[in-house]
């Protein structure tokens, strides 16, 4: 935990150095995002004393050897996963491997997001056609429009370069590794932090974990880790589903265990409780994680 004025980048390091203190651990892999990432973070990583495993998400605009060799490597993507037939199937993914001036890079593209990608641009560019039409001064103001004009002496263009080199980073993003696994392990380990994401998502919203009314770190700390041991029950709850071949809505298994509920009637002395009826997914729930429903009526 962190003050709210901590920049990601700084964050990093530290946690490694807590990881391998506190447990007594060398070797794990570090998996992280572009934000996490700087130069000098990657050079610390790799040094003689820390050889740590990692991961990295890369900046593709930013970095120029990225930008205009690693994404200009030659050869076929690899096919991990295949495009599904819904929308709860897993989102198609294929790798490239690139091994550049002795650091490894895997390119993962999603072709649906490829195409996504080019359609909005495709209706960007038809849109702002259409205004140049009537005088390029109400564009000044819109991001979106302004990457992709010429400004010149007395008019405004569409730039053509551009619009192609924007489509060169379509459904595409770029990680950095040093570890031996294969290229298609790396891209799925790395798409493994949406559930980290979701995790901050869940602490600030299904957890109500904010606001934070205590003015004690120890207390602070203590307000977040019971947060923190309730999604740990809900990540095992993902699994036991996962492994039982269920994919459900956590909206969908929210909503049904709650309507799972147990109602007491005393009468001549005797207390009996009332279990509702089990509907929706709510049986496959507790089947999926070994538990089993209690008795529609039994006597408290």
């Amino acid at each position: 935990m962190w003050p709210g004025n901590t920049a990601d980048v700084s964050s990093l390091l530290p946690v490694v150095e807590e990881l391998k203190k506190r447990f007594s651990i060398r070797s794990f892999c570090i998996v992280a995002d572009r934000g996490m990432i700087s130069a000098e973070t990657i050079k610390t990583l790799e040094s003689d004393d820390n050889q740590m495993l990692y991961i990295l998400g890369a900046r593709m605009r930013k970095d120029k050897k990225i930008r205009e060799k690693v994404l200009s490597w030659p050869g076929r993507y690899s096919e991990v996963r295949e495009e599904g037939k819904s929308s709860k199937d897993p989102s198609p993914l294929k790798v490239k491997q690139v091994q550049l001036d002795g650091h490894r890079y895997i390119i993962c593209e999603n072709p649906s997001q490829v195409r996504k990608e080019a359609i909005e641009r495709e209706a960007i560019v038809a849109d702002l056609t259409e205004k140049l039409k009537r005088g390029p001064k109400s564009l000044v103001g819109n991001k979106g429009y302004r990457k992709y004009l010429r400004v010149e002496k007395g008019s405004v263009h569409i730039d053509e370069a551009k619009i192609e080199s924007e489509a060169r980073f379509d459904g595409k993003w770029v990680l950095q590794t040093n570890t031996k696994l294969s290229a298609a392990q790396v891209a799925l380990k790395y798409k493994e932090l949406w559930q980290v994401e979701r995790v901050f998502r869940d602490v600030k919203t299904l957890l109500d974990t904010r606001p934070i009314f205590h003015k004690h770190d120890r207390t602070i700390r203590g307000h977040v880790f019971c947060s923190f041991l309730a999604l740990v029950l809900r990540k095992e709850l993902d699994r036991c589903l996962d492994a039982a071949g269920h994919r459900f809505e956590w909206a969908e298994v929210k909503q049904d265990l709650k309507a799972l509920q147990t109602v007491t009637i005393e009468e001549n002395g005797k207390s009996l409780s009332v279990r509702t009826q089990c509907k929706g997914i709510s049986g496959k729930v507790f089947q999926a994680v070994g538990v089993a429903l209690p008795p529609t009526i039994r006597e408290v």
